[in-house]
């Protein structure tokens, strides 16, 4: 650190890049004092007093002029970030205590949706944030910021004209973008492709121009389930009395999912239920449900699967006729039974019926032709008595 630089600052609370390294320092200026370190600082010669600034001109310009932050009565200001092109949400985390502490900076208002914003897992969804600003501007005086409220992850950034991804969390990227083209507008909205699960939660939008603002809205990822599958356990041999167990199976949803089971007129069942949730890979969950009943003849049971979120409702239901659900009964098996061999013994006795009728077809061929043989042996000795 220079000697100018020491004498105009102490090092306690404020961070400035000298040769690739951050310095912490309380600032407590001389008036007229000119010192420069990895940037150059100058204090105003009397009155210490803040006035707007723009939150990058701080950080990318090498010349950094203190009458642009906000200094105290005394003359000590509490956090300045000044470096050479610092990652954007380092930025934020140092120059947002700044800004909030301006007395003359405007707050913007910052429009967001008050209800949640639902998007469907795997589709695209828009982040709406806008603001208002009276007064002309450049884009390169836009910056916005969107990140994550809890875990302040960065989302997306935006500074100078360009975007800024530098510090984008590695799950965001090639999934973000902005519309450039509505920013005079006053739109801020984020775009967010093919959603995951794991892009649920609360989203914070920071929008600086003249004027600083910032406000979050949450994000709820919903998926739809597949039609639900109804399955019984045993399959056969079934009989009234029998204990039984209905799964019902439905994969590919979010959130979970809420199981309704309930009789032919309506009533809820709620024992001997056993319903399990498992999450895929991508996080979408598989519900199992299982009733165990006792079988009875002219009964129905019904399954639901609900989406809380989507709202949709799949349905499937399965009904007790005569002895058996969907399946065919004892007897009926005993009469396939009998008709398959009554089956086999009519085609047995048409074979034994061809067979005996071709044989008498053949002995009364041959009594035709021995009768014949006869007759013309009678012929023969006929002829010599005529002679």
């Amino acid at each position: 650190m220079s000697a100018t630089l020491k004498d105009a600052f102490d090092t306690k609370n404020a961070y400035f890049r000298t040769g690739g390294c951050y310095f912490r320092f309380c600032v407590k200026m001389r008036p007229g004092l000119r010192t420069r370190g990895g940037t150059g600082v100058k204090s105003l010669p009397r009155n210490w007093k803040g006035c707007r600034f723009k939150p990058h001109s701080v950080c990318h310009c090498r010349c950094v002029l203190l009458r642009r932050v906000f200094v105290s009565p005394q003359g000590c200001l509490k956090t300045l970030a000044c470096c050479l092109n610092p990652p954007w949400n380092t930025m934020l985390s140092l120059l947002l205590p700044v800004m909030l502490t301006i007395p003359v900076m405007g707050e913007m208002e910052l429009r967001v949706p008050e209800q949640p914003v639902v998007a469907l897992h795997g589709r695209d969804v828009t982040l709406n944030c806008s603001f208002n600003h009276t007064s002309p501007f450049n884009l390169s005086d836009v910056s916005i910021f969107w990140q994550l409220t809890d875990t302040k992850r960065g989302v997306h950034g935006y500074s100078e004209g360009r975007d800024q991804l530098t510090d984008q969390a590695e799950s965001f990227a090639n999934r973000t973008s902005l519309f450039p083209t509505q920013l005079r507008a006053g739109n801020a909205s984020l775009l967010l492709s093919s959603v995951l699960v794991s892009d649920e939660g609360s989203y914070t939008c920071f929008v600086m121009v003249q004027d600083y603002g910032s406000a979050a809205l949450l994000l709820q990822v919903a998926a739809p389930y597949t039609k639900p599958v109804l399955t019984l356990e045993p399959e056969s041999n079934l009989r009234p009395g029998d204990e039984v167990a209905l799964t019902c199976l439905a994969y590919g949803g979010y959130p979970e999912g809420d199981v309704i089971w309930q009789d032919g007129s309506g009533r809820n069942l709620t024992d001997n239920i056993t319903t399990s949730v498992v999450a895929n890979g991508d996080g979408l969950f598989m519900v199992t449900s299982v009733l165990t009943v006792v079988l009875e003849p002219n009964s129905t049971y019904s399954c639901r699967l609900i989406n809380p979120l989507l709202g949709e409702e799949g349905f499937v239901f399965v009904t007790i006729t005569g002895q058996n659900i969907a399946f065919p009964p004892v007897a009926l098996w005993v009469t396939i039974g009998l008709a398959v061999c009554l089956l086999v013994l009519l085609v047995a006795l048409a074979a034994v019926c061809r067979r005996k009728i071709k044989e008498s077809c053949e002995e009364a061929r041959r009594e035709a032709e021995e009768a014949k043989e006869l007759e013309e042996e009678s012929k023969t000795a006929m002829t010599p008595l005529k002679s």
